[in-house]
């Protein structure tokens, strides 16, 4: 017969305090964990972004040609210069342009395709990574072969051999700018480029719509289609959609491939950065207003998707909106 009363097998078991030694153990292990993997990254990040940041806008304030080691102080001289540069303006015009162009176009396709792609019954992966594929491919190839097979201004084009079939002469796309025909031939490279990657992003959002919602839009006899797109699905992927303006825009600020590949060194559709590649490593080696350059247009950057963010509501609680 058992010795162990009823009142024993009543008693809860004492909880054993733990040990603090092996905690503390613990605690030191995570922490050397934690710096052993972030530890490289961040280190890269300050060698070759803080530090080169930080540099460059010291440098906009010396004089510094053939060098990067500044030689004379000469204070907001460069920024008044670069302010008085028709072509660092009319860079600025150009990206613009660009921006106004390439941001919409970009959002209505990667929301369209992401839409397509979400209706899909079968094969949706197959579809997803066909579209999303171009994302991995350089934008150095992708402009060598828009203008050496697609957009080649003579009759060996592929667009020039479609127009042929229907009596419309050879196009120079990318030798003359009146008319700009080279904007058809860069907007559609980037389309081309980045439209997948954003696709993904919009597909994700989609995923996560409550299906009650548009269960409870049927009931109230809303028609499938425009309608349900307007004042369900739309607003469900406002989050998503400032973002990818906001990623789309700093995207169109800092465009510097396709542009350099594309137009080689014409004088005209130059954006900033190929502006202030000339600048600072062409034949005048500016390097003390190339930066500041740089620095006008990272503070111009701020400034509009500052105000972008502002305008989309971006950062805001539900309850704010």
């Amino acid at each position: 017969m058992s010795t162990t009363t009823t009142r024993d097998l009543a008693r809860p078991a004492e909880a054993k305090a733990p040990k603090a030694g092996p905690r503390r153990r613990l605690g030191g292990s995570r922490t050397f964990n934690f710096w052993l993997f972030t530890g490289p990254f961040l280190a890269g990040l300050l060698v070759f972004v803080y530090i080169p940041i930080g540099w460059s806008i010291y440098l906009s304030f010396f004089e510094a040609r053939f060098t990067v080691t500044p030689s004379e102080f000469v204070g907001f001289a460069h920024y008044r210069e670069m302010l008085q540069n028709d072509d660092f303006m009319g860079s600025l015009v150009t990206f613009t342009l660009f921006a106004a162009i390439i941001v919409p176009a970009t959002w209505a396709m990667s929301l369209g395709l992401a839409l397509l792609v979400n209706r899909l019954r079968f094969m949706r992966a197959f579809f997803r990574s066909v579209f999303f594929l171009p994302t991995a491919c350089s934008y150095v190839a992708a402009s060598l072969i828009w203008k050496m097979s697609i957009f080649n201004g003579v009759r060996f084009g592929l667009a020039n051999t479609v127009l042929g079939w229907f009596g419309v002469e050879n196009i120079a796309w990318l030798a003359n700018p009146d008319p700009p025909w080279y904007w058809l031939v860069i907007v559609t490279a980037r389309l081309w480029l980045q439209s997948g990657f954003y696709m993904i992003l919009f597909l994700a959002a989609l995923q996560n719509i409550p299906k009650e919602l548009y269960e409870a839009a049927a009931i109230d006899g809303a028609k499938q289609g425009w309608q349900t797109f307007r004042h369900i699905t739309l607003p469900q992927l406002r989050a998503t959609s400032t973002a990818v303006i906001l990623l789309l825009l700093v995207a169109a600020y800092q465009a510097f491939d396709e542009f350099f590949n594309l137009l080689a060194r014409t004088t005209w559709g130059r954006p900033p950065l190929v502006e202030l590649y000339y600048i600072a490593l062409g034949q005048e080696q500016d390097y003390g207003r190339g930066s500041a350059g740089a620095v006008i247009l990272t503070l111009l950057i701020c400034v509009v998707t500052l105000f972008q963010g502002k305008i989309m509501g971006f950062g805001r609680g539900e309850e704010s909106k």
